[in-house]
C-alpha cells in the first residue's frame, strides 16, 4: 500500500487551455486538503468570493492581479500566498495562467 502520492509535474494534469475559458481539476483530496489545478485563458478571473476553508494558492505558469481582503498585488510563477477561511479573494488572470489550490478541509467550518 503506497502512503505517499507523487506527480512529477502539475502542469502537465492541465489540459490546454481554452480561449475565454478557466477550467478545473480535482486532483487529489483526503480527509485533510483538496488539491485543484487551474487554468486560465488570458483576461478570465474568478470574481470576489469568499471560502469556507482556509486555502494556499500557488501561481505555477502565468502573470495575474489577485486581491486579497482590501489589497490588490500582482503575482507571477512561483508566487504563494496563505488565505485563512471566510476571507474575500479573486483572481485575474493577465496572462495564461496555471494555479494550483489547496483547500485545508475542517478548518474554518
Amino acid at each position: 500500500m503506497n502512503v505517499h502520492t507523487l506527480i512529477p509535474n502539475l502542469c502537465e494534469l492541465m489540459n490546454a487551455i481554452q480561449p475565454d475559458s478557466i477550467i478545473s481539476r480535482t486532483f487529489y483530496k483526503d480527509s485533510q486538503m483538496k488539491a485543484v489545478l487551474f487554468g486560465f485563458d488570458a483576461g478570465q478571473s474568478l470574481s470576489e468570493h469568499t471560502s469556507s476553508h482556509a486555502a494556499i494558492i500557488q501561481i505555477l505558469q502565468g502573470e495575474a492581479t489577485v486581491t486579497l481582503g482590501a489589497e490588490t498585488q500582482e503575482v507571477s510563477s512561483g508566487a504563494w500566498l496563505h488565505m485563512p477561511s471566510r476571507y474575500k479573494h479573486s483572481v485575474y488572470a493577465k496572462t495564461p495562467l496555471v494555479m494550483l489550490l489547496l483547500m485545508m478541509q475542517g478548518e474554518g467550518e
